[in-house]
């Protein structure tokens, strides 16, 4: 293993058009959740590498005639770059997993639903058809869907494999080109899908890739002149200022947001079932996802049966190395990210919480130097206390009785958030009608974190603005046009 100061010497380069370069800022470190040890420093950017970006991604755009390129043209690379990163999954499995803890099954289930979304768009680009509306006089009138030109991606830690994929997919499928931010915990998964890019025959410069830091990097990349649309995944607080520039320069943002969401078991659910999915729900991942179950409300009737096997089952999870195939849980994405969430629980027990696991640090000396911490499950608090109300992003799940259905969706939607939520129950028409009146994006019955590519993902409240996935995730990169062909002599028609 080279020294630190051997990986400090050469920082891994950025990706901007052709050139592979470094940066203006200092050099940025890398590190293993799992073991603390540096994995790599890398350059980072500032206002100049980030102006120079812009530059390439416009020239791209407008020279290489990427935006006019056919759509059966484009959809053949974006197909071909599907295929490719299916061929690296292995190793882009490994570089996420060195970098933010997630275990490498999750982490190879995710480059191949990166690959997979590269595909979708690559025949969503080919076969979303235009409008023509009908004609109100002599003339016809069409709906162009055009492309903003250079897009500015800022993305989180948590899930940069699919997450990116997320938004560079159906920002090229529309024929923009794009200037991407990693997060500075998880810049390598980008930074080798932008040469696995190259390889797939993508033209220099639609696809740069310029990490740095947020502060720096990132708020110029948003306030550059040049960056016609924005998209933005992570906290609420950084959307809230990415909307407010963004509105500042009235060019349109998509913010995928914070969550906190409810995972409600209704008395006649099957028990067995939901209380393994509440499980799964939270501690996947380590409960870094914004959609993870943080909150889970059981009808009183059943509350402690329920409460038992939530415990039993947590009890019985793993945490270990993210290489370790038993292992259900790794560390959180770094140590900075283990003591926010230790905080939280130390202020849960003040405010009167039971923890009836975890709310520790492992004891397993193999883990001592990694960011570890076990899955907790807290009961004893109400919606005013902060462990409910703020998202967290790891590995604890609160849990609260419910009464009957109004209580239920009083207590639920008592939140800023609405991204997500599950219901667990056997009757079909209780279950829809809780659905409906949930305030979240997606709501899951009998299933939780079943997410389809295909389906538009995003959030009521400050959970976000805008759309992902789907046809909707591709339109959300383009812009509108109205073409009219008058078919009368003389001139204008009647309307």
């Amino acid at each position: 293993m080279q020294s630190t100061e051997a990986l400090a010497a050469s920082p891994k380069p950025m990706r901007i058009g052709e050139r592979l370069c470094g940066g203006s800022q200092q050099p940025m470190a890398s590190r293993n959740p799992a073991s603390g040890a540096v994995n790599h420093y890398f350059h980072a950017a500032g206002a100049s590498e980030i102006a120079q970006a812009v530059q390439a991604a416009e020239q791209a755009f407008s020279d290489r005639h990427w935006r006019h390129m056919a759509v059966a043209a484009r959809g053949s690379l974006l197909r071909k770059l599907g295929d490719l990163l299916d061929r690296h999954a292995p190793e882009l499995a490994t570089l996420q997993m060195q970098e933010n803890g997630k275990t490498y099954r999750q982490c190879l289930a995710q480059a191949k639903s990166a690959a997979a979304t590269y595909r979708y768009y690559a025949a969503v680009c080919e076969t979303l058809p235009s409008e023509m509306p009908p004609a109100r006089g002599a003339y016809l009138s069409m709906v162009m869907h055009e492309p903003y030109g250079v897009v500015g991606a800022i993305t989180p830690w948590n899930s940069p494999l699919t997450l990116e994929a997320q938004k560079i997919a159906p920002a090229l499928a529309a024929g923009n080109a794009v200037v991407l931010k990693p997060s500075e915990l998880t810049p390598s998964p980008a930074l080798a899908v932008a040469e696995i890019a190259l390889e797939a025959g993508l033209p220099p410069g639609i696809l740069n890739v310029v990490p740095g830091s947020g502060s720096v990097a990132g708020s110029a990349l948003i306030g550059h002149p040049g960056v016609r649309m924005i998209t933005f995944t992570g906290g609420t607080s950084t959307g809230r200022r990415i909307a407010e520039a963004a509105a500042a320069r009235l060019v349109p943002a998509a913010l995928e947001l914070g969550g906190k969401s409810p995972h409600i078991i209704c008395a006649d659910a099957d028990l067995d079932r939901a209380t393994a999915a509440v499980v799964d729900g939270i501690f996947d991942g380590t409960g870094q996802s914004c959609v993870a179950g943080s909150r889970v409300f059981v009808e009183r009737a059943i509350y402690e049966q329920a409460l038992e096997r939530i415990v039993a089952i947590t009890g019985r999870m793993r945490v270990g190395a993210p290489d370790d195939p038993d292992a259900d849980m790794g560390p959180l994405a770094s140590f900075e990210q283990r003591q926010r969430v230790e905080d939280i629980v130390e202020q849960a027990r003040s405010d009167g919480a039971c923890l009836l696991t975890g709310g520790r640090r492992p004891a397993d000396p193999a883990l001592l130097n990694g960011a570890y911490y076990e899955p907790t499950v807290i009961t004893g608090l109400d919606n005013r206390a902060r462990a409910v109300r703020e998202e967290i992003f790891g590995p604890v799940v609160c849990v609260l009785p419910f009464e009957d259905d109004e209580d239920l969706i009083a207590q639920a939607n008592d939140t800023v958030y609405g991204l997500a939520a599950g219901i667990w129950s056997s009757d079909f028409g209780r279950a829809w009608n809780l659905a409906r009146r949930l305030e979240a994006g997606t709501v899951w019955i009998n299933t939780y974190k079943q997410l389809s590519i295909a389906t538009p993902f995003g959030g009521y409240k400050e959970s976000g603005l805008g759309r992902e996935k789907g046809t909707d995730g591709m339109r959300l990169y383009q812009q509108v046009k109205g073409i009219y062909v008058g078919l009368a002599a003389g001139g204008r028609t009647s309307r």
